[in-house]
């Protein structure tokens, strides 16, 4: 099962699509989350051959990564939603331990990050969830990786119908 509570995959049904989550962060904030890519996770988790394909690079390392970078921000531009979905699991299994961090605050039931698939999360992401855990968070990991999650938990598990941002 996936940190994102899904074997295999992820379940890509809800109305914003993933590309505004990488859009609001803005070209710094996804670069930032470029930079974060743990390569060893990757590997852990067998996506390290699924990202380099989608990234179109020939050697998967940190420095062709943060090359391709620009390349890879113009596909989100381009609404390439099916490299965000690759592109976002990358992201998630190089992040488990801040995600189990904010599944165990809000009180989410997960093993190391991971959660079942058919969850009614309803109970757990009240009103409010989603600013009270940005700013109990803050601060302790990067802001763009903390978004990021932030709204592809909404976006997975509320169907959010756009990106959360907190106020300025």
């Amino acid at each position: 099962m996936g940190p994102w509570g899904f074997a295999g995959g992820l379940c890509y049904a809800a109305i914003m699509r993933l590309c505004e989550v990488y859009q609001s962060l803005g070209e710094e904030g996804f670069g930032q989350l470029v930079r974060g890519i743990s390569l060893g996770k990757l590997k852990t988790y067998r996506i390290y051959d699924t990202l380099k394909t989608r990234a179109h690079v020939v050697k998967l390392n940190t420095e062709h990564l943060r090359k391709a970078a620009p390349r890879m921000w113009a596909r989100i531009n381009e609404g390439d939603e099916e490299f965000a979905k690759e592109f976002a699991q990358a992201v998630l299994v190089s992040h488990l331990d801040m995600i189990a961090a904010i599944l165990d605050s809000l009180g989410i039931p997960n093993e190391n990050g991971f959660f079942e698939k058919d969850l009614d999360a309803s109970q757990y992401l009240t009103d409010g969830w989603a600013g009270r855990t940005f700013e109990k968070f803050r601060g302790a990991y990067p802001e763009p990786v903390l978004l990021f999650y932030l709204n592809h938990l909404a976006w997975e598990l509320k169907g959010a119908e756009q990106p959360f941002a907190p106020a300025a």
